[in-house]
């Protein structure tokens, strides 16, 4: 497509878009009940602390996709945080932004909003899963497992992690809690001072309210952050005889248009900077406050919408990204996991992180693990367009809740 027919599209877009106001407390979809003020605190702290993970995590990879599920990263941690205690409890509350929290209120709404985000909408497939694997003859403390057992509705099971069946067992847990999307988080064999595994598992999948038209699914270009253009596969959605309807708005110089699942109580908020702006400088001034400001200013608006189909899989180890936001005393041997194991000097070894997404004319599926690996010894462990970079997250719209969060460079879809 010539430049001059992309601005004639573009043109014919913005023609087409006309506000109206949306009122987000309404979706089509009835949210079951209203937050407490509790939960709410909580859901906050979930987008500050992804928020926050989302951009040291983007510092790390310029020009490259990057997509992760914050909410993932929290539980996991979450069911950690109930083994630490001293500095390194303080460390961690802090980093995953708890700091006004008491430990039985945060473990109450990490049990209340898994209820709530999987029960939600019956035209979404949501699912969120935990496990604690811990090496067979470690004394680890039973109080600490059963409150992640009773607010986190973790599968709690003692293993040999000598037996060459133990990584295959946590790995078939992985995959199917994905459905088979992510197959594998332990590596095989498993590391001999690896004494417990800390695993979260979510798995989503729904269809778009308005579906895209494979029929009208064309080839185009999108443009690379070095200005050059590579192939993909525009999908349009714009029904002639009755426009597609949409959350949008344009602040400054972003566009950001809100694509929901369902019964509208999940959606896919996508934020579009100008041309040739830097994504990475925008993900760098991304904070719940500016997220908030995005979120509000969302009205319903008729269009056509063009979006790439594409295919993502990413995988991460955060331990630097969580040691620069604040939590680096849990990996050293200075950690304080006593609430966890008594007297084992146990500390963490890794985070590791992997997830997956497909965007096509139906909707989207994703799923994330993350892993959280604790040891007793250090470790060496290693017309809208959007045509160009943009960011997406994938969020419940009732809680605020952000699922998932990326973005995308390059869609390489075939």
């Amino acid at each position: 497509m010539t430049r001059l027919l992309k601005a004639a599209v573009l043109l014919a877009i913005v023609v087409l878009l006309s506000g109206c106001g949306r009122d987000e407390s309404s979706p089509t979809g009835t949210a079951p009940r209203n937050l407490t003020l509790t939960e709410q605190q909580l859901v906050n702290s979930y987008n500050a602390f992804g928020l926050k993970l989302f951009q040291e995590t983007v510092k790390e990879k310029a020009d490259v996709n990057v997509f992760i599920s914050p909410l993932s990263v929290s539980m996991a941690l979450g069911m950690t945080l109930n083994g630490a205690a001293g500095t390194t409890e303080e460390a961690m509350i802090s980093t995953l932004e708890f700091s006004d929290m008491t430990m039985e209120e945060i473990n109450q709404c990490y049990q209340s909003m898994i209820d709530l985000l999987t029960g939600l909408d019956p035209d979404v497939d949501f699912r969120i899963a935990n496990s604690i694997w811990y090496r067979l003859g470690f004394p680890f403390e039973t109080e600490f497992l059963e409150t992640c057992l009773e607010h986190f509705g973790a599968d709690v099971t003692g293993l040999d992690f000598a037996s060459p069946t133990a990584a295959p067992t946590i790995n078939a847990w992985v995959a199917d809690n994905t459905n088979d999307k992510i197959k594998e988080i332990v590596g095989d064999p498993i590391d001999p001072l690896t004494v417990i595994f800390l695993i979260n598992a979510m798995y989503f999948y729904a269809n778009w309210t308005v579906q895209f038209n494979p029929d009208l699914t064309q080839d185009d270009w999108f443009t690379l952050p070095d200005g050059t253009e590579t192939p993909c596969k525009l999908m349009l959605q714009y029904d002639p005889g009755d426009a597609s309807v949409f959350g949008y708005s344009a602040i400054d110089s972003l566009e950001i248009v809100d694509l929901p699942y369902g019964n509208h109580l999940f959606s896919m908020t996508v934020v579009l900077p100008g041309e040739g702006a830097d994504i990475d400088s925008l993900i760098a001034e991304l904070d719940a406050e500016a997220w908030d400001r995005i979120i509000d200013g969302l009205g319903s608006q008729s269009a056509s919408l063009y979006m790439p189909r594409f295919e993502l899989e990413y995988d991460a180890k955060l331990n630097d990204v969580l040691k620069l936001m604040g939590m680096e005393v849990a990996f050293g041997g200075g950690a304080d996991f006593n609430r966890m194991c008594s007297d084992c000097g146990i500390f963490i070894s890794a985070v590791k992180h992997k997830t997956y997404v497909k965007v096509n004319e139906e909707g989207t599926e994703a799923a994330a693990v993350t892993s959280v690996g604790g040891t007793t010894s250090v470790s060496e462990d290693i017309i809208i367009r959007v045509d160009r970079p943009f960011i997406f997250a994938i969020r419940e719209s009732h809680s605020g809740t952000i699922l998932f969060i990326g973005k995308i460079v390059d869609p390489g879809f075939e």
